[in-house]
Protein backbone atom coordinates (compact mmCIF):
# COMPACT_ATOMS: atom_id res chain seq x y z
CA UNK A 1 0.00 0.00 0.00
CA UNK A 2 1.19 3.47 -0.93
CA UNK A 3 1.30 6.23 1.78
CA UNK A 4 1.57 9.89 2.15
CA UNK A 5 3.84 10.66 4.97
CA UNK A 6 4.45 13.61 6.37
CA UNK A 7 8.96 13.74 6.76
CA UNK A 8 10.58 14.78 9.41
CA UNK A 9 12.22 17.86 8.06
CA UNK A 10 11.30 20.15 5.71
CA UNK A 11 13.56 19.48 2.09
CA UNK A 12 16.52 21.40 0.82
CA UNK A 13 16.98 22.78 -2.48
CA UNK A 14 18.56 19.92 -4.92
CA UNK A 15 22.28 20.46 -4.51
CA UNK A 16 25.29 17.66 -5.92
CA UNK A 17 28.74 17.87 -4.64
CA UNK A 18 31.49 16.56 -6.47
CA UNK A 19 32.82 14.73 -3.81
CA UNK A 20 29.73 14.37 -1.78
CA UNK A 21 30.26 12.80 2.24
CA UNK A 22 28.99 9.38 2.70
CA UNK A 23 24.94 9.39 4.31
CA UNK A 24 23.68 8.24 7.45
CA UNK A 25 20.18 7.49 5.50
CA UNK A 26 19.39 7.40 1.70
CA UNK A 27 15.30 7.47 1.12
CA UNK A 28 14.54 6.00 -2.37
CA UNK A 29 11.89 4.64 -4.80
CA UNK A 30 9.95 7.66 -3.16
CA UNK A 31 7.07 10.57 -4.49
CA UNK A 32 8.97 13.26 -2.76
CA UNK A 33 6.93 16.43 -2.94
CA UNK A 34 9.53 19.29 -2.40
CA UNK A 35 7.24 22.57 -2.56
CA UNK A 36 9.98 23.52 -4.59
CA UNK A 37 8.64 25.07 -7.89
CA UNK A 38 12.20 23.87 -9.76
CA UNK A 39 11.83 20.55 -8.28
CA UNK A 40 8.43 19.97 -7.23
CA UNK A 41 8.34 16.01 -7.23
CA UNK A 42 12.00 13.80 -6.78
CA UNK A 43 12.15 9.90 -6.13
CA UNK A 44 14.92 10.11 -3.25
CA UNK A 45 16.49 12.03 -0.61
CA UNK A 46 19.75 12.12 1.52
CA UNK A 47 20.17 12.69 5.45
CA UNK A 48 23.41 13.16 6.94
CA UNK A 49 23.69 14.48 10.73
CA UNK A 50 20.16 14.89 11.04
CA UNK A 51 19.78 16.95 7.91
CA UNK A 52 18.69 17.03 4.50
CA UNK A 53 21.30 17.46 2.57
CA UNK A 54 20.13 16.68 -1.02
CA UNK A 55 17.08 15.61 -2.40
CA UNK A 56 17.08 14.43 -6.67
CA UNK A 57 17.34 11.59 -8.41
CA UNK A 58 17.93 8.30 -7.32
CA UNK A 59 21.16 7.37 -8.89
CA UNK A 60 22.88 10.98 -8.02
CA UNK A 61 21.57 10.01 -4.12
CA UNK A 62 23.27 6.99 -4.44
CA UNK A 63 26.62 8.29 -4.88
CA UNK A 64 26.64 9.43 -0.63
CA UNK A 65 26.37 5.46 -0.30
CA UNK A 66 28.85 4.41 1.72
CA UNK A 67 29.29 1.04 3.90
CA UNK A 68 27.09 2.07 6.58
CA UNK A 69 24.66 3.82 5.45
CA UNK A 70 21.18 3.24 5.67
CA UNK A 71 18.82 2.43 2.89
CA UNK A 72 15.17 3.01 2.90
CA UNK A 73 12.90 1.54 -0.11
CA UNK A 74 9.79 3.08 -0.03
CA UNK A 75 8.14 1.69 -2.70
CA UNK A 76 6.24 4.32 -4.53
CA UNK A 77 5.48 5.62 -0.88
CA UNK A 78 4.78 9.60 -1.35
CA UNK A 79 6.71 11.92 1.45
CA UNK A 80 5.56 15.39 1.72
CA UNK A 81 7.64 17.56 4.11
CA UNK A 82 7.08 18.35 8.05
CA UNK A 83 4.49 20.50 8.50
CA UNK A 84 4.65 23.34 10.78
CA UNK A 85 1.37 24.83 12.53
CA UNK A 86 1.56 28.60 11.87
CA UNK A 87 -0.76 29.55 14.77
CA UNK A 88 -0.69 27.95 18.00
CA UNK A 89 -0.80 27.41 22.03
CA UNK A 90 1.43 25.21 23.17
CA UNK A 91 1.05 26.29 26.78
CA UNK A 92 -2.62 26.14 25.96
CA UNK A 93 -2.82 22.36 24.98
CA UNK A 94 -0.98 21.05 27.67
CA UNK A 95 -3.18 22.46 30.20
CA UNK A 96 -6.45 21.68 28.60
CA UNK A 97 -4.96 18.37 28.62
CA UNK A 98 -4.89 18.59 32.11
CA UNK A 99 -8.87 19.69 32.90
CA UNK A 100 -11.72 18.77 31.67
CA UNK A 101 -12.26 18.19 27.71
CA UNK A 102 -15.73 19.98 27.12
CA UNK A 103 -15.24 19.95 23.56
CA UNK A 104 -18.56 17.67 21.61
CA UNK A 105 -20.51 18.55 24.35
CA UNK A 106 -24.19 18.87 23.35
CA UNK A 107 -25.81 20.68 25.91
CA UNK A 108 -25.17 22.71 29.08
CA UNK A 109 -26.50 19.80 31.36
CA UNK A 110 -23.62 17.76 29.64
CA UNK A 111 -20.84 20.12 30.61
CA UNK A 112 -22.49 20.38 34.12
CA UNK A 113 -22.44 16.42 34.28
CA UNK A 114 -18.69 16.05 33.56
CA UNK A 115 -17.76 19.05 36.33
CA UNK A 116 -19.94 17.17 38.80
CA UNK A 117 -17.74 14.10 37.62
CA UNK A 118 -14.53 15.76 38.42
CA UNK A 119 -16.18 17.70 41.17
CA UNK A 120 -15.82 13.98 43.03
CA UNK A 121 -11.98 13.92 42.43
CA UNK A 122 -11.25 17.28 43.48
CA UNK A 123 -10.61 18.83 46.99
CA UNK A 124 -12.93 21.21 48.48
CA UNK A 125 -11.95 24.81 47.90
CA UNK A 126 -9.84 23.85 45.03
CA UNK A 127 -10.45 24.89 41.64
CA UNK A 128 -11.94 23.09 38.73
CA UNK A 129 -11.51 24.09 35.46
CA UNK A 130 -12.11 22.90 31.77
CA UNK A 131 -12.09 24.01 28.20
CA UNK A 132 -14.14 23.41 25.30
CA UNK A 133 -17.74 24.27 25.74
CA UNK A 134 -19.46 26.03 22.50
CA UNK A 135 -23.15 26.94 22.62
CA UNK A 136 -23.60 27.13 18.70
CA UNK A 137 -23.20 23.38 19.25
CA UNK A 138 -26.62 22.88 21.45
CA UNK A 139 -30.42 23.06 20.51
CA UNK A 140 -30.71 26.22 22.92
CA UNK A 141 -27.41 28.72 21.33
CA UNK A 142 -27.50 31.58 24.19
CA UNK A 143 -24.88 31.72 26.71
CA UNK A 144 -25.56 29.29 29.53
CA UNK A 145 -25.84 31.22 32.75
CA UNK A 146 -23.99 30.18 35.89
CA UNK A 147 -27.25 29.26 38.44
CA UNK A 148 -27.41 25.43 37.76
CA UNK A 149 -24.24 25.01 37.51
CA UNK A 150 -23.37 27.08 40.59
CA UNK A 151 -26.17 24.40 42.74
CA UNK A 152 -23.95 21.46 41.94
CA UNK A 153 -20.34 23.26 42.93
CA UNK A 154 -20.99 25.40 45.78
CA UNK A 155 -17.82 24.09 47.21
CA UNK A 156 -15.41 25.11 44.08
CA UNK A 157 -14.46 27.82 42.71
CA UNK A 158 -15.14 26.72 38.73
CA UNK A 159 -13.55 28.03 35.22
CA UNK A 160 -14.74 26.94 31.93
CA UNK A 161 -13.40 28.15 29.12
CA UNK A 162 -15.00 28.69 25.77
CA UNK A 163 -13.97 26.63 22.79
CA UNK A 164 -11.71 30.17 21.12
CA UNK A 165 -10.65 31.20 24.59
CA UNK A 166 -12.49 34.50 24.28
CA UNK A 167 -14.77 34.14 26.84
CA UNK A 168 -14.99 32.04 30.25
CA UNK A 169 -18.94 30.83 31.99
CA UNK A 170 -17.54 31.07 35.87
CA UNK A 171 -19.78 29.92 38.87
CA UNK A 172 -20.73 31.88 41.67
CA UNK A 173 -17.78 31.13 43.82
CA UNK A 174 -15.73 31.99 41.50
CA UNK A 175 -17.51 35.68 40.83
CA UNK A 176 -17.25 35.59 44.25
CA UNK A 177 -13.49 35.30 44.95
CA UNK A 178 -13.39 37.93 42.44
CA UNK A 179 -15.74 40.25 44.08
CA UNK A 180 -17.68 40.49 40.74
CA UNK A 181 -21.21 41.97 41.49
CA UNK A 182 -24.28 43.46 39.77
CA UNK A 183 -22.32 46.83 40.74
CA UNK A 184 -19.41 46.05 38.85
CA UNK A 185 -18.29 47.54 35.62
CA UNK A 186 -17.22 45.93 31.99
CA UNK A 187 -13.23 46.82 32.16
CA UNK A 188 -12.18 48.33 28.47
CA UNK A 189 -12.47 45.64 26.26
CA UNK A 190 -14.30 43.15 27.74
CA UNK A 191 -17.95 42.59 28.80
CA UNK A 192 -19.69 41.09 31.72
CA UNK A 193 -22.56 38.94 30.36
CA UNK A 194 -25.82 40.36 32.54
CA UNK A 195 -29.58 38.64 33.07
CA UNK A 196 -32.60 40.92 32.83
CA UNK A 197 -31.73 42.59 36.06
CA UNK A 198 -28.21 43.47 35.48
CA UNK A 199 -27.06 40.48 37.18
CA UNK A 200 -23.19 38.55 36.04
CA UNK A 201 -24.02 35.49 34.45
CA UNK A 202 -21.25 33.73 34.94
CA UNK A 203 -19.55 34.58 31.03
CA UNK A 204 -17.20 36.57 30.94
CA UNK A 205 -15.63 38.22 27.58
CA UNK A 206 -12.56 38.97 26.15
CA UNK A 207 -10.37 41.35 28.88
CA UNK A 208 -13.39 40.67 31.39
CA UNK A 209 -11.76 37.33 31.77
CA UNK A 210 -8.87 39.05 33.69
CA UNK A 211 -11.21 39.98 36.78
CA UNK A 212 -11.38 36.15 37.28
CA UNK A 213 -7.76 34.99 36.15
CA UNK A 214 -5.88 37.52 38.35
CA UNK A 215 -7.12 36.05 41.61
CA UNK A 216 -7.07 31.91 40.68
CA UNK A 217 -3.69 29.88 41.90
CA UNK A 218 -0.41 31.02 39.64
CA UNK A 219 1.14 27.59 38.32
CA UNK A 220 4.31 26.42 39.13
CA UNK A 221 7.34 26.05 36.87
CA UNK A 222 6.65 22.35 37.17
CA UNK A 223 3.43 22.33 36.84
CA UNK A 224 4.25 24.23 33.65
CA UNK A 225 6.71 22.00 32.71
CA UNK A 226 4.31 19.20 32.92
CA UNK A 227 2.30 20.87 30.70
CA UNK A 228 4.12 21.77 28.14
CA UNK A 229 5.71 18.07 28.49
CA UNK A 230 2.68 16.45 27.32
CA UNK A 231 1.77 19.10 24.31
CA UNK A 232 5.03 18.22 22.68
CA UNK A 233 4.06 15.20 22.93
CA UNK A 234 0.64 15.23 21.53
CA UNK A 235 1.96 17.26 18.42
CA UNK A 236 4.88 14.69 18.11
CA UNK A 237 1.61 12.01 17.65
CA UNK A 238 0.55 13.93 15.05
CA UNK A 239 3.43 14.31 13.32
CA UNK A 240 4.21 18.70 13.70
CA UNK A 241 7.74 19.36 13.17
CA UNK A 242 7.38 23.17 14.47
CA UNK A 243 4.94 25.46 15.75
CA UNK A 244 4.33 29.22 16.10
CA UNK A 245 3.05 29.39 19.34
CA UNK A 246 1.20 32.90 19.88
CA UNK A 247 1.38 35.14 22.90
CA UNK A 248 3.93 33.22 25.82
CA UNK A 249 4.89 35.36 28.53
CA UNK A 250 8.60 35.41 29.63
CA UNK A 251 8.10 33.20 32.53
CA UNK A 252 6.86 30.40 30.23
CA UNK A 253 9.63 31.09 27.84
CA UNK A 254 11.69 30.62 30.48
CA UNK A 255 10.60 26.97 30.99
CA UNK A 256 11.32 26.98 27.45
CA UNK A 257 14.33 27.52 27.87
CA UNK A 258 15.50 25.73 30.74
CA UNK A 259 13.54 22.51 29.05
CA UNK A 260 15.71 23.15 26.04
CA UNK A 261 18.73 23.67 27.59
CA UNK A 262 18.05 19.77 29.51
CA UNK A 263 17.47 18.36 25.52
CA UNK A 264 13.82 18.61 26.98
CA UNK A 265 12.30 20.71 24.14
CA UNK A 266 11.58 18.65 21.25
CA UNK A 267 10.32 21.09 18.87
CA UNK A 268 11.15 23.61 16.58
CA UNK A 269 9.40 26.61 18.28
CA UNK A 270 8.57 29.96 16.56
CA UNK A 271 7.39 32.51 20.24
CA UNK A 272 5.51 35.12 19.60
CA UNK A 273 5.90 37.10 22.96
CA UNK A 274 2.69 38.50 24.82
CA UNK A 275 1.89 42.09 24.42
CA UNK A 276 2.11 43.50 27.89
CA UNK A 277 4.22 46.24 28.23
CA UNK A 278 6.74 43.84 30.55
CA UNK A 279 6.92 40.89 28.55
CA UNK A 280 8.11 43.70 25.62
CA UNK A 281 10.23 45.42 27.36
CA UNK A 282 12.13 42.40 28.23
CA UNK A 283 11.95 41.27 24.85
CA UNK A 284 13.21 44.17 23.55
CA UNK A 285 16.21 44.81 25.70
CA UNK A 286 17.02 40.90 25.02
CA UNK A 287 17.20 41.31 21.25
CA UNK A 288 16.07 39.12 18.34
CA UNK A 289 17.23 35.54 18.51
CA UNK A 290 17.36 33.04 15.80
CA UNK A 291 17.79 29.16 16.21
CA UNK A 292 17.88 28.82 19.91
CA UNK A 293 19.37 25.46 21.16
CA UNK A 294 20.04 23.95 17.55
CA UNK A 295 17.23 25.76 16.07
CA UNK A 296 14.23 24.84 19.49
CA UNK A 297 13.50 28.47 20.23
CA UNK A 298 12.89 31.80 17.64
CA UNK A 299 12.44 34.93 19.45
CA UNK A 300 11.92 38.05 17.10
CA UNK A 301 8.08 38.52 17.59
CA UNK A 302 5.34 39.97 19.37
CA UNK A 303 1.72 39.25 19.81
CA UNK A 304 -1.24 41.41 20.23
CA UNK A 305 -4.90 41.26 20.24
CA UNK A 306 -6.70 43.53 18.68
CA UNK A 307 -10.38 42.34 19.16
CA UNK A 308 -12.12 39.21 20.33
CA UNK A 309 -13.69 35.91 18.88
CA UNK A 310 -16.48 35.57 16.51
CA UNK A 311 -18.24 32.60 18.69
CA UNK A 312 -18.60 34.90 21.31
CA UNK A 313 -18.80 38.58 19.44
CA UNK A 314 -15.88 39.60 20.78
CA UNK A 315 -15.10 40.50 17.04
CA UNK A 316 -15.08 44.15 16.44
CA UNK A 317 -17.16 44.58 13.36
CA UNK A 318 -17.79 47.27 11.17
CA UNK A 319 -21.40 46.99 11.40
CA UNK A 320 -23.47 45.35 14.81
CA UNK A 321 -24.05 41.78 14.55
CA UNK A 322 -26.84 39.90 12.20
CA UNK A 323 -28.04 38.03 15.70
CA UNK A 324 -27.10 40.60 17.78
CA UNK A 325 -27.55 44.28 16.24
CA UNK A 326 -26.84 45.98 19.47
CA UNK A 327 -23.23 44.59 18.89
CA UNK A 328 -20.53 45.61 17.11
CA UNK A 329 -18.12 42.99 19.47
CA UNK A 330 -14.80 44.63 21.25
CA UNK A 331 -11.85 46.38 20.74
CA UNK A 332 -9.47 44.84 23.15
CA UNK A 333 -6.50 47.57 22.42
CA UNK A 334 -6.54 50.89 22.99
CA UNK A 335 -6.33 53.17 19.85
CA UNK A 336 -2.82 53.55 18.77
CA UNK A 337 -1.21 50.65 20.34
CA UNK A 338 -0.48 48.71 17.58
CA UNK A 339 1.25 51.58 15.90
CA UNK A 340 3.73 52.02 19.01
CA UNK A 341 4.24 48.74 19.62
CA UNK A 342 5.34 48.60 15.71
CA UNK A 343 7.80 51.39 15.74
CA UNK A 344 9.38 49.80 18.91
CA UNK A 345 9.68 46.69 16.81
CA UNK A 346 11.16 47.79 13.75
CA UNK A 347 13.46 49.89 15.22
CA UNK A 348 14.70 46.61 16.93
CA UNK A 349 14.35 44.19 14.57
CA UNK A 350 11.11 42.56 15.54
CA UNK A 351 8.17 41.19 13.96
CA UNK A 352 4.68 42.09 15.15
CA UNK A 353 1.61 39.47 14.64
CA UNK A 354 -1.61 40.90 15.92
CA UNK A 355 -4.64 38.50 16.13
CA UNK A 356 -7.74 41.04 14.14
CA UNK A 357 -10.92 38.67 13.64
CA UNK A 358 -13.70 41.34 12.37
CA UNK A 359 -13.31 43.47 9.80
CA UNK A 360 -13.04 46.69 12.09
CA UNK A 361 -10.00 45.14 13.90
CA UNK A 362 -8.67 44.27 10.48
CA UNK A 363 -9.17 48.12 9.34
CA UNK A 364 -7.72 49.73 12.18
CA UNK A 365 -4.40 47.10 12.47
CA UNK A 366 -3.63 48.03 8.70
CA UNK A 367 -4.15 51.35 9.20
CA UNK A 368 -2.23 51.33 12.47
CA UNK A 369 0.43 49.09 10.59
CA UNK A 370 0.55 52.02 7.67
CA UNK A 371 1.26 54.78 10.52
CA UNK A 372 4.15 52.41 11.73
CA UNK A 373 5.55 51.82 8.23
CA UNK A 374 5.64 55.37 7.39
CA UNK A 375 7.21 56.41 10.35
CA UNK A 376 10.38 53.45 10.32
CA UNK A 377 10.22 52.64 7.03
CA UNK A 378 11.58 48.75 6.52
CA UNK A 379 10.99 46.36 3.21
CA UNK A 380 11.01 43.03 4.71
CA UNK A 381 9.44 43.63 8.15
CA UNK A 382 6.80 40.43 7.55
CA UNK A 383 3.76 41.96 10.28
CA UNK A 384 1.15 39.32 10.47
CA UNK A 385 -2.13 39.73 10.91
CA UNK A 386 -3.18 36.81 12.64
CA UNK A 387 -7.05 35.59 11.75
CA UNK A 388 -7.81 38.10 9.46
CA UNK A 389 -11.15 36.47 9.30
CA UNK A 390 -13.57 39.24 7.95
CA UNK A 391 -12.59 41.02 5.66
CA UNK A 392 -14.42 43.86 3.93
CA UNK A 393 -13.63 44.03 0.12
CA UNK A 394 -11.91 47.58 0.49
CA UNK A 395 -9.06 46.27 2.62
CA UNK A 396 -8.21 42.86 0.72
CA UNK A 397 -5.43 44.45 -1.21
CA UNK A 398 -3.82 46.18 1.57
CA UNK A 399 -2.20 43.25 2.99
CA UNK A 400 0.16 42.54 -0.54
CA UNK A 401 0.42 46.47 -0.55
CA UNK A 402 1.89 46.79 2.71
CA UNK A 403 3.55 43.54 2.73
CA UNK A 404 1.23 42.38 5.99
CA UNK A 405 1.01 38.54 5.86
CA UNK A 406 -2.35 37.13 6.95
CA UNK A 407 -1.68 34.29 8.83
CA UNK A 408 -4.84 31.98 8.66
CA UNK A 409 -6.56 28.65 10.23
CA UNK A 410 -8.45 26.98 7.94
CA UNK A 411 -10.04 24.31 10.00
CA UNK A 412 -11.70 27.44 11.81
CA UNK A 413 -14.07 28.43 8.77
CA UNK A 414 -14.97 24.62 8.90
CA UNK A 415 -16.00 25.11 12.93
CA UNK A 416 -17.82 28.15 12.11
CA UNK A 417 -19.49 28.05 8.49
CA UNK A 418 -22.85 26.49 10.22
CA UNK A 419 -23.53 29.58 12.44
CA UNK A 420 -20.69 32.48 10.87
CA UNK A 421 -23.52 33.11 8.37
CA UNK A 422 -26.25 33.75 10.82
CA UNK A 423 -23.92 35.65 12.84
CA UNK A 424 -22.81 38.48 10.20
CA UNK A 425 -25.38 37.85 7.58
CA UNK A 426 -24.91 36.96 3.90
CA UNK A 427 -22.60 39.96 2.46
CA UNK A 428 -20.06 40.08 4.58
CA UNK A 429 -20.09 36.20 4.58
CA UNK A 430 -18.57 36.62 1.29
CA UNK A 431 -15.35 37.98 3.06
CA UNK A 432 -15.02 35.49 5.56
CA UNK A 433 -12.28 33.16 5.16
CA UNK A 434 -11.31 34.86 2.19
CA UNK A 435 -8.28 32.30 1.09
CA UNK A 436 -8.62 33.13 -2.54
CA UNK A 437 -9.32 36.60 -2.98
CA UNK A 438 -6.19 37.02 -0.50
CA UNK A 439 -4.11 34.71 -2.70
CA UNK A 440 -4.86 36.25 -5.56
CA UNK A 441 -2.98 39.87 -4.89
CA UNK A 442 0.10 37.85 -4.05
CA UNK A 443 0.37 37.17 -0.45
CA UNK A 444 1.29 33.67 1.31
CA UNK A 445 -0.84 32.49 4.20
CA UNK A 446 0.65 30.24 6.98
CA UNK A 447 -2.17 27.42 8.40
CA UNK A 448 -2.56 26.78 11.47
CA UNK A 449 -4.73 25.18 13.83
CA UNK A 450 -5.08 27.78 16.78
CA UNK A 451 -4.92 24.56 18.59
CA UNK A 452 -6.03 23.99 21.42
CA UNK A 453 -9.22 25.88 19.29
CA UNK A 454 -8.86 23.29 16.86
CA UNK A 455 -7.04 19.60 16.79
CA UNK A 456 -4.08 19.31 15.83
CA UNK A 457 -3.73 17.04 13.51
CA UNK A 458 -2.47 18.86 10.07
CA UNK A 459 -4.27 16.73 8.04
CA UNK A 460 -7.70 18.30 9.64
CA UNK A 461 -6.44 21.79 8.21
CA UNK A 462 -5.23 20.67 4.48
CA UNK A 463 -8.77 19.07 4.21
CA UNK A 464 -10.28 22.02 4.99
CA UNK A 465 -7.93 24.13 2.64
CA UNK A 466 -8.77 22.08 -0.31
CA UNK A 467 -12.62 20.98 0.19
CA UNK A 468 -13.69 23.70 2.52
CA UNK A 469 -16.01 20.99 4.05
CA UNK A 470 -16.17 19.06 7.49
CA UNK A 471 -15.35 15.72 8.48
CA UNK A 472 -18.70 14.50 6.83
CA UNK A 473 -17.84 16.25 3.51
CA UNK A 474 -20.70 18.91 3.79
CA UNK A 475 -21.40 20.80 2.41
CA UNK A 476 -20.96 18.82 -0.60
CA UNK A 477 -19.73 21.65 -2.68
CA UNK A 478 -18.03 23.14 0.03
CA UNK A 479 -19.16 26.37 1.60
CA UNK A 480 -17.89 29.28 -0.64
CA UNK A 481 -15.90 27.25 -2.83
CA UNK A 482 -14.34 29.73 -4.88
CA UNK A 483 -12.59 30.68 -2.14
CA UNK A 484 -10.84 27.12 -1.75
CA UNK A 485 -6.88 26.87 -2.04
CA UNK A 486 -5.51 24.34 -4.46
CA UNK A 487 -3.83 21.01 -3.01
CA UNK A 488 -0.11 22.55 -3.75
CA UNK A 489 -1.00 26.09 -1.79
CA UNK A 490 -2.78 24.14 0.86
CA UNK A 491 0.89 22.12 1.34
CA UNK A 492 2.40 25.32 0.85
CA UNK A 493 0.58 26.85 3.79
CA UNK A 494 1.46 24.29 5.97
CA UNK A 495 5.26 24.10 5.16
CA UNK A 496 7.53 26.56 2.97
CA UNK A 497 4.88 29.69 3.95
CA UNK A 498 4.86 29.24 7.71
CA UNK A 499 8.97 29.01 7.65
CA UNK A 500 8.93 31.98 5.28
CA UNK A 501 6.46 33.87 7.84
CA UNK A 502 8.75 33.39 10.68
CA UNK A 503 12.36 33.67 9.48
CA UNK A 504 13.12 30.37 9.19
CA UNK A 505 13.94 30.30 5.57
CA UNK A 506 18.12 29.69 5.88
CA UNK A 507 16.98 27.24 8.37
CA UNK A 508 14.44 24.85 7.69
CA UNK A 509 14.35 21.17 6.66
CA UNK A 510 16.38 20.64 10.14
CA UNK A 511 15.70 17.24 11.85
CA UNK A 512 15.33 17.62 15.58
CA UNK A 513 18.03 15.65 17.46
CA UNK A 514 16.54 12.65 20.18
CA UNK A 515 13.11 13.42 18.30
CA UNK A 516 11.11 10.56 17.74
CA UNK A 517 9.06 12.09 14.40
CA UNK A 518 5.70 10.14 13.47
CA UNK A 519 4.96 9.40 9.99
CA UNK A 520 1.21 9.43 9.43
CA UNK A 521 -0.50 7.49 6.40
CA UNK A 522 -3.19 9.29 4.87
CA UNK A 523 -4.47 7.85 1.67
CA UNK A 524 -4.01 4.63 -0.20
CA UNK A 525 -2.37 6.30 -3.03
CA UNK A 526 -0.90 9.77 -4.74
CA UNK A 527 -3.16 10.09 -7.23
CA UNK A 528 -6.19 9.45 -3.92
CA UNK A 529 -3.69 12.28 -2.02
CA UNK A 530 -3.70 14.84 -4.79
CA UNK A 531 -6.80 14.51 -5.29
CA UNK A 532 -7.55 15.69 -1.64
CA UNK A 533 -7.01 13.99 2.12
CA UNK A 534 -10.14 11.66 2.88
CA UNK A 535 -11.17 13.59 6.08
CA UNK A 536 -12.15 10.37 7.98
CA UNK A 537 -8.64 9.33 7.75
CA UNK A 538 -7.01 12.38 8.51
CA UNK A 539 -9.35 12.57 11.74
CA UNK A 540 -8.77 9.00 12.57
CA UNK A 541 -5.88 7.07 10.39
CA UNK A 542 -6.08 3.29 10.63
CA UNK A 543 -3.28 2.15 8.86
CA UNK A 544 0.20 1.07 9.35
CA UNK A 545 2.84 4.08 10.17
CA UNK A 546 6.53 4.63 10.19
CA UNK A 547 8.36 5.93 12.98
CA UNK A 548 11.87 7.69 12.67
CA UNK A 549 14.36 8.32 16.02
CA UNK A 550 17.16 9.99 15.61
CA UNK A 551 19.86 9.68 17.98
CA UNK A 552 23.44 10.94 17.55
CA UNK A 553 22.76 12.07 14.31
CA UNK A 554 21.94 8.14 12.97
CA UNK A 555 18.40 7.83 12.22
CA UNK A 556 16.68 4.31 13.54
CA UNK A 557 13.60 3.32 11.64
CA UNK A 558 10.89 0.39 12.31
CA UNK A 559 7.37 -0.65 11.41
CA UNK A 560 4.37 0.06 14.23
CA UNK A 561 1.09 -0.58 14.60
CA UNK A 562 -1.73 2.55 15.17
CA UNK A 563 -2.63 2.71 18.95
Amino acid sequence: MRSLMSFLALIAATTTLATPAPADLIVHDARIYTVDANHPVVNALVVRGGRVVFVGSEREAMSFRAAKTQLLDLDGATVIPGMIDAHAHLLGLGQSLQTIDLRGTSSFDAVIAKVVERRAATASGRWIVGRGWDQNDWADTRFPEHTALSAKTTDHPVLLERVDGHAVLVNAAAMKAAGITSDSHDPDGGRIERDANGAPTGVLVDNAIDLVAKVMPASTADELRDAVTLAIAELQRWGLTGIHDAGVTRGVIGVYEAMAREGQFGLRNYVMVAGSDDDIGWALARGAQNGLYDGRLWLRSIKLSADGALGSRGAWLLEPYADAPGQSGLATLPSGRVRDVAIKALKAGFQVNIHAIGDRANRVVLDELTQALDAVPVADHRFRIEHAQILHPDDLARFAELGVIPSMQSSHQTSDMYWAGVRIGPTRELGAYAWRSLLDTGVIIPNGSDLPVELPNPLISFHAAVSRQDAKNWPASGWHPEQRMTRDEALKSMTVWPAQAAFMGGRRWVAQPRQARRFRCACPTPDACRAGIDPAHARAPAVARRRARLRRGIIKWRQFEPP
